[in-house]
């Protein structure tokens, strides 16, 4: 499975976003555990952070001025946030670029990363940490879907939960790209599914 991830990942090409504006950058890893069924690793950030406080989310943050790559940025916050060493992780490659809520342009790296390695939080950041299998998301186990209004498009997101973790917004969407590319799911985004009811 772990080949034909990376095989799929190489052959992708992430969507654009529009260039007419610039945005600060970030980076994200989306980790990936090697083995027989392969786990997404998770945060859960801390609930004081001025920011996403209190949201899953994958380990990441803002470029450095001194950060060489997007690369860099994304296995240097993961180091920083969740102690997982640059050295063990495999960047396979790129999922599509998102604008954040706060005006922030990010680029997820998918990462192999060993099936057991020994994470140490950093609690000022970080308030959990937590596997997810990635066959969990294959069927579109969803709780609800929120609509997402996004460079001038709505987009109908799943809402999972898993161990009592609620996974959704950007991150879902993250999660749906590569859950699609690995096991085309046929996730939908752009169309609302039929179950989904607008708010009054």
């Amino acid at each position: 499975m772990l080949d034909e991830l990376r095989q799929r990942l190489q052959a992708h090409s992430p969507a654009a976003l529009p260039s007419d504006r610039s945005f600060p950058e970030a980076a994200v890893l989306v980790p990936i555990t090697r083995g027989a069924e392969p786990q997404l690793v998770l945060t859960l950030r801390a609930s004081g952070l001025s920011t996403h406080g209190g949201e899953v989310a994958f380990p990441g943050g803002r470029r450095d001025p001194e950060d060489e790559s997007l690369v860099f940025t994304a296995l240097r916050e993961a180091q920083e946030e969740v102690g997982l060493e640059p050295a063990l992780v495999e960047v396979v490659g790129p999922l599509s670029t998102q604008i954040s809520r706060h005006g922030i342009k990010v680029t997820p790296y998918v990462g192999l990363i060993p099936e057991r390695v020994e994470f140490r939080a950093n609690r000022a950041e970080i308030d959990a940490l937590f596997q997810v299998p990635l066959a969990f998301f294959r069927d579109d186990p969803r709780e609800i879907t929120h609509r997402i209004d996004y460079l001038g498009h709505s987009w109908y997101v799943p809402s999972y939960r898993y161990a009592g973790f609620k996974i959704w917004g950007r991150t879902a969407m993250m999660v749906v790209e590569l859950v699609n590319l690995l096991y085309g799911a046929g996730i939908e985004l752009h169309r609302p599914p039929a179950h989904f009811v607008l708010p009054r």
